[in-house]
């Protein structure tokens, strides 16, 4: 059996960032550790962190409650709501924003002030699209598709600034952005999926056309992975979504001849080297 593993594979730069600054502050500091939402969409790493002493603070009405301690801010990033919270309460802050994500807070917060509305094309329920949404206005808006978009009934003229989640499919915000680029706006696009995210979708997807089957690793509330689960299966229909070699069904790969293996930005390597040495040993 011959076995790919995608070279793309495994944390991001953001995400492996976040990860050390919280292990860097199991180490040096002396106040409790908490951090906003999970550092990462992966239960192994959240749980060995609780292991550690590190506490998980789920929404606003905790934090706000918080007078001491280190709140760390995970790659997600948040709002700028979440550190007035913070500021006003004098908790000590560990700013793990990606930076990527940082740069989309700073458009998002300068063209609203130059008086265009914002849309962020991605999922609003995740926590980065909630984070980005917290530096615009009460304008701004999210939308996943042409009739989210036509759903908002904007009128012809308006000035729009068009966002992308990091982790958003490439080929769907370019489709959106150019059927939106039919309508009669004033618009501004910039493409802020990450180039991290693109290469992997990529190499995901030209592995996947290449293999039997294609294994997928990554937390099950993870966005990117789930996105990478969805851009395989179109070429692969084996392809299966796993979060560690526990998820994997043994009948799934045993006649295979040629497997491919990619895992989400928030997977840790050792997961991705588990799951690659037993499906080319065992199998």
């Amino acid at each position: 059996m011959e076995v790919t593993v995608a070279k793309t594979a495994g944390f991001c730069f953001g995400v492996r960032r976040a990860v050390e600054k919280v292990y860097e502050q199991i180490e040096t500091s002396k106040k409790p550790i908490y951090t906003y939402g999970p550092i990462i969409h992966n239960e192994e790493v959240v749980n060995d962190l609780k292991r550690r002493g590190v506490s998980v603070i789920e929404d606003e009405e905790q934090l706000k409650a918080l007078k001491s301690g280190v709140v760390i801010i995970r790659s997600h990033g948040v709002g700028k709501r979440i550190y007035d919270i913070l500021n006003a309460n004098g908790v000590e802050i560990v700013d793990a924003t990606c930076p990527y994500v940082k740069k989309i807070h700073k458009i998002v917060e300068e063209q609203c002030r130059d008086g265009r509305q914002v849309l962020i094309v991605g999922n609003e329920a995740h926590p980065e699209v909630q984070g980005i949404k917290g530096w615009g206005n009460g304008d701004t808006k999210v939308v996943e598709s042409l009739a989210d978009f036509e759903k908002l009934g904007l009128p012809l003229g308006a000035r729009l600034c068009i966002v992308a989640q990091t982790t958003f499919n490439y080929n769907k915000f370019q489709d959106l952005v150019e059927k939106i680029s039919k309508t009669r706006y004033d618009i501004v696009v910039l493409n802020t999926i990450c180039n991290a995210t693109q290469e992997r979708q990529v190499e995901a997807k030209k592995i996947a056309s290449q293999v039997d089957v294609m294994l997928v690793i990554g937390g099950k509330h993870s966005s990117n992975t789930q996105k990478l689960y969805e851009i395989c299966q179109k070429e692969c229909k084996n392809t299966f979504y796993i979060q560690t070699l526990d998820d994997l069904n043994p009948e799934c790969i045993s006649s295979a001849c040629n497997v491919g293996i990619t895992a989400g930005a928030s997977t840790p390597n050792n997961i991705i080297e588990e799951v690659h040495t037993n499906v080319r040993v065992k199998f």
